[in-house]
């Protein structure tokens, strides 16, 4: 117990910031739907956000070079807070666009400064637990953010209000905490080639696992609402999704350590597919049934980025481990960026439907690719899986003594 509690402050910073940042998201594409902003329009919040949350990571090493870690965290929370406050006031897309760019931000940079924090304090000993209890903090608290929704009224100032506030208040767990600063970590050089030099297959598996969350989390918000859920019940929709994912992670980790990754991401894709064409054809299910379905998507597709990244990593070299980490990152982000205005998009032009029909054709081009893959070179090692939660470049430095080769 003594290690969760020498590190309580950076955590509760994790959990209320999670709390805020991870349901603006969703409130958005609610309160959106409200003010009769076009599907499309809500998408460009989505990719506002990612966009904001690449720049994020850019920034956020070279910020606590120049102020330290506490002024940092400081600063990328009040910007969060500064753009959940703005809504209610400016409730037009392009507008919010601007202030989704802030959230992005908030997230990237307030995540890379517990984490530099934590990669600063943990040892070789310590590092797998403190993970351990980083995975907990930050998914519960996902969870529960997804829970949230279902009692904030959409465009609302009230709704958006509370989200600045449990945002400030993760403020003052680590602006008070008595431990000291750790010193600056050094940037991990980002070499976006190197993740494709390594495996082309992680590069397309990261890809994929950005279309199925990005596009899902930020505009399954608006296929909930087109299907007949009610506001409450979008709510249980997305935690039925990240529960998925989360009780997937073990089970799918232990059969990746013991089989070809390949052919589990090929799999977990096939499985992807078939939830995906279920729930495209099955319009007519109860509230209960697509709850079903989407915790059953969050099982097939939440695991294939640390999947992706396990199988990248089995071809490194201890010393690019980092730097490998932060361009799988990279190609994450650009995906993201991408596939929440193309999702929206399309179910505007081609109704509720087409998201999945989106997700489904692009896990079958992972698919594809995979057993292309597979004939083009035994896989000779392996390193061990590990959840990677796509939060900041710098989460490399965390995972990288946890990947140690298997024969």
């Amino acid at each position: 117990m003594r290690l969760p509690l020498s590190f309580a402050a950076l955590f509760l910073s994790v959990v209320l910031l999670q709390l805020s940042t991870g349901g603006v998201g969703p409130l958005d594409a609610l309160s959106g739907f409200a003010l009769d902003f076009t599907t499309t329009e809500i998408g460009l919040l989505g990719s506002a956000h990612f966009l904001g949350f690449f720049a994020g990571c850019w920034w956020a090493p070279r910020l606590m070079g120049s102020v330290g870690h506490s002024r940092a965290f400081a600063a990328f929370t009040a910007l969060g807070a500064m753009g959940l406050i703005a809504h209610p006031l400016v409730p037009t897309p392009e507008a919010w666009a601007v202030f989704r760019l802030a959230s992005g931000l908030s997230v990237a940079g307030a995540y890379t400064v517990i984490e530099a924090w934590l990669q600063a304090e943990v040892t070789n000993e310590t590092r797998g637990r403190a993970m351990g209890a980083y995975r907990v903090a930050d998914m519960g608290a996902s969870l529960a953010a997804q829970l949230v929704i279902g009692v904030l009224e959409p465009a609302h100032y009230v709704s958006y209000n509370l989200l600045a506030l449990l945002c400030c208040m993760a403020l003052l767990p680590i602006t008070l905490t008595r431990r000291r600063q750790p010193r600056t970590p050094a940037a991990p050089r980002l070499r976006p080639a190197l993740a494709g030099a390594r495996s082309p297959l992680a590069v397309a598996g990261v890809l994929t696992a950005a279309l199925s969350s990005a596009s899902f989390r930020m505009v399954g918000p608006v296929y909930g609402a087109e299907v007949g859920l009610a506001p409450d019940q979008i709510a249980f929709f997305l935690a039925a999704f990240v529960a998925g994912g989360a009780l997937a992670q073990y089970p799918v980790g232990w059969i990746a350590d013991r089989y070809d990754r390949r052919q589990v991401l090929i799999w977990l894709s096939v499985a992807a597919i078939a939830s995906c064409v279920a729930t495209a054809t099955l319009t007519s299910l109860s509230p209960t049934g697509v709850m079903i379905m989407a915790a059953i998507f969050g099982l097939t597709t939440f695991p294939i980025y640390s999947i992706a990244a396990s199988h990248a990593h089995d071809f490194a070299e201890d010393s690019e481990r980092v730097e490998l980490s932060a361009a799988l990152m990279f190609w994450y982000a650009v995906g993201a960026i991408a596939a929440p205005s193309a999702a929206a998009a399309l179910i505007e032009g081609f109704g509720p439907p087409a998201l999945f029909t989106m997700i489904g054709l692009g896990h079958l081009a992972l698919v594809i690719f995979g057993l292309i893959r597979r004939r083009a070179r035994p896989a000779t090692r392996r390193t061990a899986y590990v959840y990677a939660p796509r939060t900041s470049f710098l989460i490399g430095r965390l995972l990288s003594r946890q990947r140690t080769p298997r024969d």
